[in-house]
């Protein structure tokens, strides 16, 4: 299995490589709705192009990576 900060990582690579940006929520409580969450922010606009109010979990983060968008 792979290690969640290598996944990480790699996931934050293959945003990077479409012009994206991966966020992760900074929340520390377990009980907050955004806790262990991710966003994918365009970084030529800076804005969310996934994640919406409570972000996604790092399975949909690869998905949408994966996803071919034309």
């Amino acid at each position: 299995m792979e290690d969640a900060k290598i996944r990480e990582n790699r996931m934050r690579r293959m945003a990077q490589r479409q012009g994206l940006r991966l966020i992760k929520s900074k929340r520390r409580d377990p009980r907050a709705l955004d806790y262990g969450q991710y966003w994918l922010a365009d970084i030529s606009i800076n804005g969310a192009v996934a994640g919406g109010q409570f972000g996604i979990s790092l399975d949909e983060v690869e998905e949408f990576l994966m996803a071919e968008r034309g």
